[in-house]
């Protein structure tokens, strides 16, 4: 992102600066929950910049949304509400919408689900669903903290960009990496 800015006046967002390459993990901190969604939406290519520019991969998110897609996966802040929904259900469905082998997409969902234990499922559902994908960008939107281990030891080596409102709630998510903001 280079100036990367979305809204006007009391609601803008931005401008933001920030790299993320190959197995790098990034935090940005937030001045508000709007402001940590609106910034995580715009490094997963869902919110369009509306000053600036951003890349996801070689990719610009403005022309090009859908090659975005298969770069960087997001995986929102909000508890996936599971009424009737089972794990290999969703599995099924999100490898559906990403034309994944299905019984491929469940056994990797559930090696991913292992190193989830104890993160509550409204949690590690979207992220073992996001992590079906080739995506090799995971964008985290305000991640809970008290899973900040599971969370990195699940992503792996895939580049990770996560915002939050603390900076202490960022610090696990980037190891040893400088906190960018």
């Amino acid at each position: 992102m280079r100036g990367a800015s979305f809204g006007t006046g009391d609601d803008l967002v931005g401008p933001l600066d920030v790299d993320v390459r190959a197995g790098e993990h990034v935090a940005v901190v937030c001045a508000s929950p709007h402001a940590a969604a609106v910034t995580a939406r715009i490094a997963a290519g869902i919110v369009k910049a509306t000053a600036g520019n951003v890349s996801i991969g070689e990719f610009d998110p403005r022309v090009q949304p859908a090659h975005c897609k298969h770069i960087a996966v997001f995986v929102p802040h909000a508890a996936m509400p599971l009424p009737e929904m089972d794990f290999e259900r969703y599995i099924a469905y999100r490898a559906a919408l990403w034309n994944v082998d299905r019984i491929r997409a469940t056994a990797h969902a559930k090696l991913v689900l292992a190193r989830l234990e104890g993160v509550h499922e409204a949690f590690a559902f979207p992220l073992a669903g996001a992590l079906i994908t080739p995506a090799t960008m995971v964008v985290l939107e305000r991640p809970q903290p008290a899973y900040a281990a599971q969370i990195v030891a699940a992503v792996g080596s895939r580049a990770t960009f996560t915002t939050h409102l603390d900076p202490a709630t960022a610090e696990p998510f980037i190891a040893d990496k400088a906190l960018r903001r």
